[in-house]
């Protein structure tokens, strides 16, 4: 069945990786407008990267949803996340240590890390408190004083969507048409990526990209994994060296290696 795309871009909406892409690149007066109604906070954001890499070269990298600077000098990671799984605590504390190691240059004193905000915005409660927002930091046990590293962590549930400031926000961040936002300066925004057609067929072609590339990937780890069943029960017949599985099912002779050791680790039914 053809995806009609046009018809695809007026359902997205700021929780779609690809609109909030498109609506907040180098937007620093949304995401600013954004910061101001989560944290409370009167700032100026003086720069905006969406999809920003960091790399870690010991390890996996991770990449930004969208990475906000201050004009005094705070860092601010907002992760928009559909998934579950996408927001777990170790994930918001993996991001937070890469924004700290890539903001210490070597020979500087640890007291020049900025204050960083790992921010994660929900579909839903994913800490299942029924909270609206949560606030995550850090403090000394059996003190009740906080640590004061400046490491935040935040969580905003999407879910909650009430005639509050944040819960107006929420709206409008899963709300497809501009016309029914309550912000104005989200409505705007918004507004050329649903009305415009240069722009509405240039993110249709987008979304077109991504699908195919999705649909390109699943093929592919279908038939690798299929490869591998092959090459496994070749392994446990024996008829062929481990050289000529790897010819066979086209995968690297290390790979195959691996299997068979792993195979050959299993213990034995008894009969």
């Amino acid at each position: 069945m053809k995806i009609d795309y046009i018809a695809a871009v007026q359902r997205l909406t700021l929780l779609d990786d690809v609109f909030m892409t498109a609506v907040f690149e180098n937007d620093t007066e949304l995401t600013a407008f954004t910061l101001k109604i989560i944290l409370n906070l009167d700032l100026t954001v003086t720069s905006v990267r969406v999809q920003d890499n960091l790399a870690n070269l010991k390890g996996r990298g991770v990449r930004l949803d969208i990475h906000a600077v201050s004009a005094d000098g705070k860092h601010f990671d907002i992760e928009i996340q559909r998934q579950d799984k996408g927001a777990g605590a170790k994930r918001a504390r993996y991001n937070s240590s890469l924004l700290d190691a890539n903001n210490l240059l070597p020979g500087e004193n640890f007291d020049a890390l900025p204050e960083t905000y790992i921010i994660f915005i929900t579909e839903r409660d994913v800490l299942k408190l029924g909270e609206p927002i949560y606030f995550i930091e850090r403090t000394i046990v059996g003190k009740n004083e906080l640590f004061n590293d400046g490491a935040h962590i935040v969580y905003v549930n999407n879910s909650i969507q009430d005639d509050t400031p944040l819960g107006m926000l929420m709206h409008d961040f899963s709300c497809a048409d501009p016309d029914e936002m309550f912000y104005r300066i989200f409505a705007d925004k918004t507004a050329p990526y649903k009305k415009d057609r240069e722009k509405v067929i240039k993110l249709a072609g987008v979304v077109e990209e991504l699908n195919e590339l999705v649909r390109r990937e699943t093929t592919e780890r279908v038939t690798l994994k299929k490869a591998f069943e092959f090459a496994e029960k070749l392994i446990v017949l024996g008829k062929m060296t481990l050289e000529e599985i790897s010819v066979a099912c086209e995968l690297p002779l290390e790979k195959v290696r691996e299997l068979a050791a792993n195979i050959s680790a299993q213990p034995k039914e008894s009969n």
